[in-house]
């Protein structure tokens, strides 16, 4: 399977994650998005959205992070990061989605004005799209942090493809000045992440 990516990419990094923890060799196509690569004919044809992750899987074309996520996770053996119920299973999509819709909004706006636009040579940081998106990182975190009381991982006892989708952009916490470390029950949880093998295997340098 080739999967297009770019390293410091957290979208990428999910698929990543889910791959390296359930032993599934991807052929890794780096994608130069501050060269404009997303934007050219040959990769518009693989995502016209003009962004990555992209799977290829013999000619089977997927794009968005937690669709790939999942994919992977149902062609594996080893159905750890998604089994059980049909209601345990949808709980694990449920934050998934949640993900997409609350978090990665805020995350995207941090991580753009606090860190990538100083990499790509963008200028400085819009204070008002900085204050607009921590305050919408915060209404998040703050029903992340509340779930997670008395629990060991996002939908229980067990390491889920949810933990998974919601840690990778919280990797960029540092550079991004993400408000992450008053919140004590994300905090407790996200130590355990950066303590999987998968964690660490996929960490990169952002320069």
């Amino acid at each position: 399977m080739r999967f297009y990516y770019h390293p410091l990419s957290s979208c990428s990094r999910r698929v990543l994650l889910v791959a390296q923890q359930l032993g599934i060799k991807l052929e890794l196509i780096s994608v130069d998005l501050f060269r404009g690569e997303q934007n050219t004919p040959p990769f518009l044809k693989l995502n016209p959205n003009h962004q990555v992750p992209v799977l290829d899987d013999e000619g089977y074309v997927l794009w968005e992070s937690y669709a790939i996520m999942q994919y992977l996770a149902e062609l594996a053996q080893n159905k750890s990061l998604y089994s059980g119920t049909a209601q345990e299973r949808a709980n694990v999509s449920r934050w998934m989605y949640w993900c997409g819709q609350h978090l990665m909004p805020a995350i995207s706006i941090l991580n753009w004005e606090n860190s990538i636009k100083e990499i790509a040579g963008l200028g400085a940081a819009i204070h008002s799209e900085v204050e607009r998106a921590e305050a919408k990182f915060v209404e998040a975190c703050q029903v992340l942090d509340t779930h997670l009381a008395g629990q060991e991982w996002i939908c229980g006892s067990q390491l889920s493809l949810a933990d998974l989708a919601i840690a990778a952009p919280l990797g960029d916490w540092h550079r991004a000045k993400l408000p992450l470390i008053q919140f004590n029950q994300i905090w407790r949880w996200f130590l355990q992440i950066q303590e999987l093998d998968c964690w660490k295997e996929t960490e990169q340098d952002p320069n």
